[in-house]
C-alpha cells in the first residue's frame, strides 16, 4: 500500500513531523487495511517514510521511520532499547517515561516505568496492533515484575478503538511504592490518573527546595500530594493541600504518613475555585502558593476558556501570597503555548495588583524529551515567580 502526498504540503512533514493528515494526501494505491503499514511518497515520487495508516482517524498516517526498513518485532525492540539508552544517559532509570510517543519516534505509544513495573498506552490503531511486540520487548529488556495496560482514554475512540485496561503480564498488586527525590509515594497503577503518577514533574518538585524552607505553604489541585510532601521534606513550617477528589486526598494523606510528614502536611477535599476567593477575602496569607491544575482543554475551540481558567486560578492564588512570597504554577495543556501561559500569568498579576519576578521557567522532566517543531512534545509549563505588592 502506497500513500502519495500532494505536491504542496506543510514543510513540517519534510522537517520530520510524523503526522500526515487526510487533506495532505493526493492518492492511495493498493487496498487500505486500517492499522497496516504503508509507504509514503512525496509529490515528486521520492520516498518520505513508512508508517501505519487509519482512514478513520484525522491523522491518516503516522510515520515510524524515514528509512526503507521492515516494521516488525525487532524494529520495536530496537526503538524501545534506544529509548531506554537515552534515559540511562540522562539519568532517569528508576522511574521514568520510557517511551514518550512522537519524541521517541514511536507515535501514539506511551510507556511509563515505575521501577520494575511498566504501564503501557497504545493510543492509535496502528500502534495497538503492535502491542504483543511491545510487551515482548519489555519482557526481553527488563524482565519486569508486571506490565499493565491503561488504555481507558477517550482519544482511542477517535481511532475506532474501545477503552480498556488490564494486565499484559501475570496479575500483580497494582498499588506499588516508588522512590522519588528521597521520598516514597504510593502509585495506583490501575485507577490513578493517566498511568497512575505524574512523572513529568519530578525535576520541578526539586526546584521548590529553597523557597519552601520555613514557609507556610498552600497547594491547590494537589492530587496525591507530591509537591506538598516535597515542600514538607524541604523544611516547610506548615503545608495545606487541597483537591476536589476525596480519593486523591486520602492517598495524599497516606503518602504524607508514609514519609513521616503527616504532622506538617494536611490535605482537604474541597473545590479550589470555590475556596481560594473566600480565603483571600478572609485575609489568609501564605509564603508559597502552589497551583498544579489538570488540563483545562483538549480542543483548540476551547483555548480561550482554558486561558480564562488559568488566569482566574492564578489571580486568586496571588492574592493569598504574602508580600515577597512565591507562586509555583503549572499548566499541562499543550494547546496553551509557553508564551501564552506567561502572558496569562502576567495578566493575572496585573488584575491582582501584584508585580512578579521570574525565578525559573521550565518544561517537563528530560525523560519527556522535546522535539522542536512537534508542539505536542513541549506541553508542560512550570513557573516559579516572586510575588510582591506594586
Amino acid at each position: 500500500m502506497n500513500v502519495y502526498l500532494k505536491r504542496r504540503i506543510a514543510t513540517r512533514i519534510a522537517n520530520g513531523h510524523p503526522w500526515i493528515f487526510n487533506n495532505e494526501i493526493e492518492k492511495i494505491t493498493g487496498e487500505v487495511q486500517p492499522g497496516a503499514i504503508a509507504d509514503v511518497f512525496y509529490g515528486d515520487g521520492t520516498f518520505a517514510g513508512r508508517g501505519y495508516i487509519n482512514p478513520q482517524s484525522q491523522i491518516t498516517v503516522r510515520l515510524l521511520t524515514r528509512r526503507k526498513e521492515e516494521i516488525n518485532d525487532a524494529f520495536f525492540l530496537k526503538k524501545i532499547n534506544d529509548a531506554w539508552h537515552y534515559r540511562q544517559k540522562t539519568g532517569y532509570t528508576e522511574n521514568c517515561r520510557l517511551v514518550f510517543g512522537e519524541a521517541d519516534y514511536l507515535p501514539a505509544l506511551i510507556i511509563d516505568k515505575f521501577n520494575d513495573y511498566f504501564v503501557v498506552q497504545t493510543l492509535a490503531l496502528g500502534m495497538d496492533i503492535w502491542k504483543p511486540a511491545i510487551v515482548k520487548a519489555l519482557q526481553q529488556l527488563f524482565n519486569p515484575k508486571g506490565i499493565y495496560e491503561r488504555n481507558d482514554v477517550p482519544v482511542r475512540e477517535l481511532e475506532g478503538l474501545k477503552q480498556q485496561k488490564g494486565f499484559l503480564s501475570e496479575p500483580f498488586d497494582t498499588t506499588i511504592i516508588i522512590n522519588e527525590n528521597g521520598l516514597k509515594f504510593y502509585v495506583g497503577i490501575e485507577n490513578g490518573q493517566k498511568t497512575g503518577y505524574f512523572l513529568d514533574q519530578q525535576d520541578n518538585r526539586r526546584a521548590i527546595k529553597h523557597i519552601v524552607n520555613g514557609a507556610d505553604v498552600l497547594g491547590a489541585f494537589t492530587y496525591t500530594g507530591t509537591f506538598e510532601i516535597h515542600a514538607a521534606h524541604y523544611g516547610a513550617k506548615s503545608v495545606l493541600g487541597i483537591d476536589i477528589s476525596e480519593s486523591a486526598v486520602e492517598q495524599a494523606n497516606r503518602n504524607a504518613a508514609l514519609n513521616g510528614l503527616d504532622k506538617i502536611c494536611d490535605f482537604k477535599a474541597v473545590n479550589a475555585f470555590d475556596v481560594l476567593k473566600g480565603w483571600a477575602k478572609d485575609g489568609k496569607q501564605y509564603d508559597v502558593v502552589m497551583l498544579d491544575p489538570p488540563a483545562f482543554t483538549k480542543s483548540r475551540e476551547n483555548i480561550q476558556k482554558a486561558v480564562t481558567g488559568y488566569k482566574e486560578i492564578n489571580l486568586r492564588g496571588m492574592k493569598l501570597i504574602k508580600n515577597g512570597g512565591f507562586l509555583v504554577t503549572s499548566s499541562c495543556t499543550n494547546l496553551v503555548s509557553p508564551e501564552l501561559f506567561l502572558q496569562t500569568i502576567d495578566a493575572a498579576a496585573k488584575d491582582a495588583r501584584k508585580k512578579t519576578r521570574q525565578v525559573t521557567f521550565r518544561a517537563q522532566a528530560s525523560d519527556h524529551p522535546i522535539i522542536w517543531g512537534m508542539e505536542n512534545t513541549n506541553y508542560l509549563k512550570f513557573l516559579i515567580a516572586e510575588v510582591s505588592e506594586r
